[in-house]
């Protein structure tokens, strides 16, 4: 089994976008967004009740320190790893991305729309998960712009501050693919009913034809895990 990147996550989003907006419309992007936000909201609890643990403040320096992922290896060496540059730092931290494997990914399926979608409602529902008092926007992204602008507003950092990664808090791309296709699939379901498990099952076909039954199969292994809580 190959390794699971930022990539495969990406198609996830990008398959259940297209599913369900063929399907049913804007029905269908309105419960793709309800999926994000669940989704990123899960992750950002998880990352606030890591830091709660560690008795760490739900500011925007612990945020940036408790993320759960960092680029994989397959995408560093395909020079497609996130490319960034902080055009402020205080009041507002403003930083302008200028390359990511998501959009790389969205734009190879020619999904740039749903994309753009994704990038508007994820990033800033993980920052809710974490803490709903902590403003976040993503102004534009790479899906429709040369660039991407988000802003964490009041993060008051200094100038050239740098942001450490535990790795005992990061997990694999398996993990965040699974959680991915878990979340988008119960949403889908519980909204669509009979026609929702379908297009489950459509998108875990499509992703099993483009990396293998073994890599589907992984995907449905934690189906069971409860995203809600950390396990550590």
């Amino acid at each position: 089994m190959k390794e699971f990147t930022e990539r495969h996550h990406a198609f996830i989003a990008a398959a259940f976008y297209d599913e369900l907006t063929k399907a049913f419309g804007e029905r269908g992007k309105a419960a793709f967004v309800q999926a994000t936000q669940r989704y990123a909201e899960q992750r950002g609890s998880r990352m606030a009740q890591r830091a709660i643990r560690d008795g760490k403040p739900l500011n925007f320096q612990t945020y940036k320190e408790y993320g759960e992922w960092v680029n994989t290896k397959t995408v560093i060496d395909a020079q497609e790893n996130n490319q960034s540059t902080n055009l402020q730092w205080s009041p507002d931290l403003v930083t302008k991305i200028t390359r990511c494997p998501w959009a790389i990914e969205f734009a190879s399926l020619g999904m740039q729309e749903g994309g753009v979608v994704y990038c508007t409602h994820l990033d800033k529902a993980i920052v809710r998960g974490f803490n709903p008092y902590l403003v976040f926007n993503t102004t534009q992204s790479l899906h429709d712009h040369e660039y991407c602008i988000q802003i964490s507003e009041g993060a008051n950092f200094a100038e050239g501050q740098t942001f450490v990664r535990d790795p005992k808090n990061q997990r694999g791309f398996d993990y965040h693919c699974g959680h991915s296709y878990k979340t988008y699939s119960q949403i889908t379901e519980a909204i669509f009913s009979s026609e929702g498990r379908k297009i489950s099952a459509n998108v875990l076909d499509r992703f099993a034809e483009r990396y293998g039954r073994d890599m589907a199969d992984k995907l449905l292994s934690y189906r069971n895990v409860d995203f809600d809580v950390i396990d550590d």
